[in-house]
């Protein structure tokens, strides 16, 4: 089997590449295609993340295991695509080079058969220029249910602290 993905670069501009590949390639396939379809060496750190349907964040699948013992997180190099992704679970999340936080959405659009002489991966179509920097991240946390406080939450009385008194510290003299 084949599987179509789309890959679209998380910004405002429409830049994305739909690229195919079989699905039995492992996740470092599909990374070395992302990253040669978008033009990135290829030489930075990555992750996939199974995703749901509203784009949330889910398991981690690494390029390299960077956990604290061996063994404890999936890697791309022993991960099959037809093992994380089929037509019910067609989202996933790659992010390229920690650094900048290059992310993209990464959905399944169709599954068709191998092609006689066709090569895989193949970068079927191409959409938009890759920006010179990666797209600024604005990370938001959720309001915590039931939570009426203003802004100031954590200066609550319950720790008799008040913001404006850290306004005035220096970080050079409080520094431990």
């Amino acid at each position: 089997m084949v599987y179509r993905f789309r890959i679209i670069l998380d910004t405002e501009e429409d830049v994305f590449r739909d690229i195919e590949i079989e699905a039995s390639a492992t996740l470092e396939d599909f990374h070395n295609a992302i990253t040669q379809s978008f033009g990135f060496d290829g030489q930075e750190m990555a992750s996939f993340y199974t995703s749901n349907e509203f784009w949330e964040e889910e398991e981690e699948i690494s390029l390299f295991d960077v956990s604290d013992e061996p063994g404890g997180i999936r890697v791309m190099g022993d991960t099959y695509l037809e093992d994380v992704v089929d037509k019910d679970n067609t989202r996933l999340l790659y992010v390229y080079d920690f650094l900048n936080m290059w992310t993209f959405m990464v959905e399944l659009a169709d599954i068709g058969e191998v092609e006689t002489g066709r090569i895989y991966p193949n970068l079927m179509y191409s959409q938009g220029e890759i920006p010179a920097e990666a797209p600024e991240k604005e990370f938001i946390s959720e309001p915590i249910e039931g939570d009426d406080d203003d802004d100031d939450d954590f200066f609550d009385d319950d720790y008799d602290l008040d913001p404006e008194d850290y306004d005035s510290l220096d970080f050079d003299e409080n520094w431990n």
